[in-house]
């Protein structure tokens, strides 16, 4: 009898997990890119309704021929996580000494110089600086307090609530007309927490200085480089329903094709997550998701010149960048506008383009937006901001993240937390980190410490990172910095 023989069949390679990205804004492609470092280990999609990526974060031409940023703008240097993103695709932060002009007339009041205002509000800032540091020490008893319920509690001035206070909270959170609303946690943090400050508070004029902030270059190339990058990204189709079950996910198209999924992101808006799920969301599901409101802002761009004289403190020669107005008629509504030629770096040399901002559509009743020469104006869009108020931090923040991770379903997006590409970035991170990408930057400690405290609040206290394994080239750089460069 000769010898038995004997097969031995070759080890089947690991399956990758497919994960199909819904939205295609810097919290899908923050998410789509981490993934796609290890190819070995996930197969991504991102789908995407617009023509292109990058969602609010966009580039646009107007009627005249320059092209624009003109919905995020920029931010602050402690944007850790964003920068090292656009970074890894070789773009870079533009510099600028932030200039803001506030209120008009007796009213007026700036960050880089002295005004009658602050001078006759001088008791209620001194004040204020120490609310700040109480509310700051006290921060899980004051997450649920509105900011201007507190000032009024606490009889500081209306002048100083509606003049100073709500104008500067709305430009910084993008909280428009739910300003007073807004967690006076939140605003202290602004003042207070060394990794997210944006000012240093003075006791004389409650801003102490000209911050050095930064512009992004042309959105739209910075999201053409990503998309270019990324093994599979559709754009211009709008998903219809998701479906899921114990084997997977599958997500359906307005043409009626679907596609099987092993996971799938919701990088999109709260809004359009709980529709996509309709009948198949989970009763927490639809529970929290519908508590994420949302408003209707109406942007303007245009060239009117005499409109900005006539609405706001516009002195040319200050080369001020941004400009809020209080509402006479209504101090807790406001509108503001910005001189996008002071600060986007693709515009500098070019006449002056402004864009004015009108908030929540349901007083838009109140808007000047017809006090704006109409042939003078370059374009128009509508856009839907989610609230920070005091709401959203009670009933939708804490728990996030009993969504996560259930069904083969995620969240991400700025709405989990509040509203900055900053946080959007990070959201998009640490799903792909829950699904096994490790965090790519490490090496850049303030990121990392950033990333770790959104991860508690967005994926809970005892969730553990993904283990680190390197990858040649990716997440290796030096850490970003934004130096100081005057406005010319």
């Amino acid at each position: 009898m000769g010898a038995a023989s004997s097969t031995h069949k070759a080890p089947k390679a690991p399956q990758k997990k497919r994960v199909c990205i819904i939205g295609g804004g810097v919290a899908g492609m923050a998410c789509a890119w981490s993934l796609s470092r290890y190819p070995e280990s996930f197969d991504v999609e991102v789908v995407e309704s617009l023509p292109e990526t990058g969602g609010v974060a966009s580039t646009c031409a107007v009627s005249t021929g320059e092209e624009i940023n003109d919905q995020v703008q920029g931010g602050a240097p402690s944007y850790r996580n964003n920068l090292l993103f656009f970074k890894e695709f070789g773009f870079e932060p533009h510099p600028v000494q932030f200039r803001i002009a506030f209120g008009r007339g007796e009213a007026a009041w700036t960050n880089h110089s002295d005004s009658a205002l602050v001078r006759r509000l001088q008791p209620d800032i001194a004040r204020f600086g120490r609310l700040l540091r109480w509310v700051h020490r006290l921060e899980p008893l004051f997450i649920f307090v509105p900011i201007d319920r507190l000032l009024r509690l606490l009889r500081f001035s209306e002048a100083f609530r509606t003049e100073m206070v709500l104008p500067l909270v709305a430009l910084f959170f993008g909280t428009g007309n739910q300003t007073p609303h807004v967690s006076a946690a939140v605003i202290a943090r602004v003042f207070q927490d060394p990794q997210l400050r944006l000012f240093e508070y003075s006791p004389q004029r409650l801003l102490d200085q000209v911050p050095t902030m930064f512009a992004f270059p042309r959105l739209g190339e910075v999201f053409a480089a990503i998309a270019a990058a990324l093994p599979s990204v559709r754009t211009g189709v709008r998903v219809e329903g998701v479906q899921r079950s114990a084997g997977g996910v599958t997500v359906t198209d307005a043409s009626g094709a679907s596609k099987q999924y092993d996971e799938v992101v919701f990088a999109c808006g709260a809004e359009e997550a709980r529709r996509l799920l309709g009948s198949g969301a989970s009763r927490l599901e639809a529970a929290l998701l519908p508590r994420v409101t949302y408003f209707n802002d109406l942007i303007v761009t245009h060239r009117d010149e005499a409109y900005m004289e006539r609405h706001y403190e516009f002195v040319p020669q200050q080369r001020d960048m941004y400009f809020v107005r209080t509402d006479p008629n209504d101090k807790q509504r406001i509108e503001m506008s910005f001189n996008l030629t002071m600060y986007q770096p693709h515009l500098q040399g070019s006449p002056p383009i402004y864009q004015s901002i009108f908030l929540d559509d349901s007083h838009s009743g109140g808007w000047t937006v017809g006090a704006i020469d109409k042939a003078k104006v370059l374009k128009t869009r509508m856009t839907r901001q989610f609230a920070h108020t005091w709401k959203h931090f009670a009933t939708w923040v804490p728990f996030v993240q009993f969504l996560q991770g259930r069904r083969h379903t995620w969240f991400a997006g700025g709405y989990t937390l509040f509203n900055t590409h900053e946080i959007a970035t990070m959201s998009g991170l640490a799903v792909a980190d829950r699904l096994g990408a490790p965090y790519p930057f490490a090496h850049d400690k303030l990121a990392e410490q950033q990333f770790d405290s959104f991860m508690k609040v967005a994926h809970g206290l005892f969730v553990r990172r993904a283990p680190a394994v390197p990858q040649q080239g990716q997440g290796q750089g030096p850490p970003v910095t934004v130096t100081s460069k005057k406005a010319a």
